[in-house]
């Protein structure tokens, strides 16, 4: 089947339809801030399991969505729960034209992002030495295969979905389940898509990042377990009720990386009722 025929038979579905077919691999709350809630309890859950076992736990890491990091620092410093044991592996960052990371104190930085909305609310007696936080760099791409292989794998890799169904920067391109570490040219669709959500740049175009450093699809599926999201993050723009049924429900195909989950063994998608239900039209 064509995927523009696959589409609109995924959005002919009721919701109804879609929970019985995706089964527990589909987890949808009632409101965005229940699947704000939702994600930060299961990330939360996993660090106070590290906590009480004798080992380094690695997970990978999004900074998008960033709504849940909040939640999250808030619930680690109420029950003390120590990051001693955590490792994290962020999926991504942007990249000058030149192949540089972007200064952490750039607004679309992602490293930046992390300390303020986390790191830096973190009780400093609860969180993980600095070597145990790794952001992809352009001096670690070689190395960091072999990095997360001697850390024992990948527990859990949490990650947004993007509407060409990229997971970290994995953009749709032939072979891209197999993808390492790399920089690349970030597509034109994630490119607007972003541009329009970071509403403070004013769809700046013309000098949003256009290159992207990031982890490859070879080592988010190589998680033991994998939860992902998406969701319409206004009325004003829904762009991810489509994304979220080729995830859910789609074949796997390299033109919609996330679909190359559904051969995952312990994989949940979440998202809201509103992100859940069909656009007014089918095209």
């Amino acid at each position: 089947m064509k995927r523009s025929d696959e589409v609109r038979r995924l959005l002919s579905l009721s919701n109804a339809a879609v929970h019985a077919a995706a089964g527990p691999r589909l987890k949808i709350t009632r409101t965005l801030d229940e699947l704000y809630e939702y994600l930060a309890g299961e990330m939360v859950a996993e660090f106070r399991r590290a906590a009480a076992g004798d080992r380094i736990v690695s997970f990978i890491m999004p900074v998008g969505p960033t709504q849940p990091y909040r939640i999250m620092a808030e619930k680690i410093n109420y029950e003390g729960i120590s990051l001693r044991n955590v490792r994290f592996f962020f999926m991504d960052e942007y990249c000058t034209d030149d192949d540089h990371l972007i200064p952490a104190t750039h607004p679309l930085s992602f490293r930046g992002q992390a300390g303020r909305l986390f790191f830096d609310r973190i009780r400093p007696e609860l969180l993980m030495p600095p070597e145990q936080v790794v952001f992809p760099a352009p001096e670690l791409l070689d190395r960091l295969p072999q990095m997360i292989e001697e850390a024992g794998g990948i527990e859990v890799c949490f990650g947004g979905i993007g509407i060409h169904g990229h997971v970290a920067f994995n953009e749709p391109e032939p072979g891209v389940a197999r993808s390492d570490p790399r920089i690349l040219t970030i597509n034109a669709y994630t490119r607007t898509i972003d541009a329009v959500r970071h509403r403070e740049i004013g769809g700046n175009l013309e000098n949003f990042p256009r290159r992207a450093i990031t982890l490859g699809m070879r080592q988010c599926l190589g998680a033991r377990r994998a939860l992902l999201m998406t969701r319409n993050e206004s009325p004003e723009i829904n762009w991810a009720n489509t994304i979220l049924r080729i995830a859910t429900l789609g074949e796997p195909g390299d033109d919609y990386p996330v679909t190359h989950f559904r051969s995952h063994p312990n994989c949940v998608i979440a998202s809201d009722a509103g992100t859940l239900t069909a656009p007014d039209f089918n095209l």
